[in-house]
């Protein structure tokens, strides 16, 4: 009988035993596994879960500050403060207040009229100025802790004509005041050290760059965006839109960029070096666009409107990512970007202010490493697929008034129209002929008139 042959697996120890700690060797791997067939579609489940619960917890609202008497037009940040922002009625009143606790620390009676402008110093930030319809200039007081009354002014100027805006200068205590023309101040001074005289058109809203120091932007009531050097004597240059601009914001960390709040129910983002068209055109409002600001990072800008809504732009994106509305809230006169860009409020025409959560189903409060992280996952699974038609659907659908939906269902109409009408004018026109973009349609003029 032959002897079983019996074949035994045999190792030698040399190949995976270290004589000293420093011997390293090499450890065989196989990269080359089998995915799971399932992964897929198991994400895809999740990332439907985290769309769905993401419009379950969207409860932006956080409270009101209660406490003016008219409508509030005016909404400034402290530029080094982060609990503290100032705001401006046409009552006359500044109000200061606490944001954490949601309190106001003091009342000023600024103004017998309006107050038309509102500018806190970005140096020291221990002092802010407003002018109002009255024709006053006045400088007041901005302590840390507010212990006495601020009911008096610093210092107080008169005016020969009605301002209608001030901004002050990056970096600087020196400020710009607008309305006839354009004058630049000094502190404390009884006259203006530079005045540029911008014609008959009255000068409505400047805004000072936050990077160039030199460089500042207004709007006039002849629908002008003009850019102006204060080194030198004369405006850089200027585009005309077809309605008017109520206010501009200038991009914090790009020095060429702002966006343009109009009348056209659409905000234009505009490249300072090429006026000639926008950069991108922002839709989704159904009134004048008000007011609008820019987030801290620069990532996202919030605009408010006469359609009594506020909505959350992406910086490269022409639809608004979210829209807040509330039952009593009037028009919105005032919007603004906090400076830890987790909120945003804004001030109506029923004398309210309202802050409300930049994301509106952000869990606020310290969270646990479990917490974040499952939150982490779930946001990334959003963004891999916000394409996908179910998951898509659900991230955009938001509830608005009547008011609103009617509105955009009558724009879209009419938007469709206008593409048929295009449509047809290209397909028919003789070769050759030149047609003007998207961007460039609301622009009338650029550059100045030689």
């Amino acid at each position: 009988m032959p002897k079983p042959q019996i074949r035994v697996l045999s190792r030698n120890p040399d190949d995976y035993q270290r004589e000293t700690k420093n011997d390293i060797f090499k450890v065989n791997r196989n990269f080359k596994t089998n995915p799971d067939p399932l992964s897929h579609a198991t994400e895809y489940v999740r990332a439907l879960n985290a769309a769905k619960l993401d419009r379950v917890f969207a409860k932006p609202f956080l409270g009101s500050l209660d406490g003016h008497n008219e409508g509030v037009h005016l909404l400034r940040k402290h530029p080094s403060r982060l609990a503290m922002i100032l705001s401006a009625a046409r009552d006359g009143q500044t109000k200061i207040w606490h944001l954490p606790s949601k309190k106001c620390l003091t009342t000023i009676q600024a103004h017998n009229g309006p107050v038309n402008g509102l500018s806190i110093d970005e140096v020291d930030g221990d002092m802010f100025v407003t002018v109002g319809q009255d024709s006053q200039l006045k400088h007041w007081q901005l302590p840390e802790v507010i212990e006495t009354s601020l009911s008096e002014p610093i210092h107080s100027i008169p005016l020969s004509s009605v301002p209608h805006s001030i901004s002050h200068v990056s970096k600087s205590t020196d400020f710009v005041i607008s309305g006839d023309g354009i004058s630049v101040w000094k502190l404390y001074r009884d006259s203006p050290i530079r005045t540029y005289e911008l014609g008959h058109n009255t000068t409505h809203f400047v805004k000072c760059n936050p990077i160039e120091t030199s460089i500042m932007a207004g709007c006039s009531s002849d629908r002008s965006i003009f850019l102006l050097d204060t080194r030198q004597k004369t405006p850089l240059t200027r585009v005309v839109l077809k309605l008017r601009t109520n206010t501009i914001s200038w991009h914090p960390m790009e020095s060429f960029t702002f966006v343009a709040a109009n009348e056209d129910y659409n905000l234009y983002t505009f490249d300072m070096r090429k006026l000639e068209s926008a950069k991108i055109v922002h839709q989704g409002h159904t009134a004048a666009v008000m007011d609008v600001d820019y987030s801290p990072t620069g990532r996202e800008f919030v605009s408010g409107s006469y359609d009594r809504s506020l909505r959350i732009f992406n910086v490269d994106g022409w639809r608004s990512r979210e829209i807040y509305h509330a039952p009593r809230m009037q028009q919105v006169l005032s919007v603004l970007y906090s400076m830890d860009s987790k909120y945003v409020l804004s001030g109506s025409d029923e004398m309210n202010i309202r802050l409300w959560k930049a994301h509106a189903s952000e869990k606020l409060g310290p969270l646990r490493p479990r917490e974040k992280a499952a939150l982490n996952y779930a946001n990334k699974l959003r963004q891999k697929y916000q394409q996908h038609p179910e998951v898509g659907r659900i991230l955009k659908h938001r509830q608005v008034p009547k008011s609103i939906y009617s509105a955009a269902k009558e724009h879209q109409i009419i938007k469709e129209s206008q593409q048929r009408k295009e449509t047809n004018r290209r397909r028919y026109a003789p070769e050759g002929t030149p047609f003007v973009s998207e961007r460039a349609k609301p622009i009338v003029e650029h550059g100045f008139e030689k």
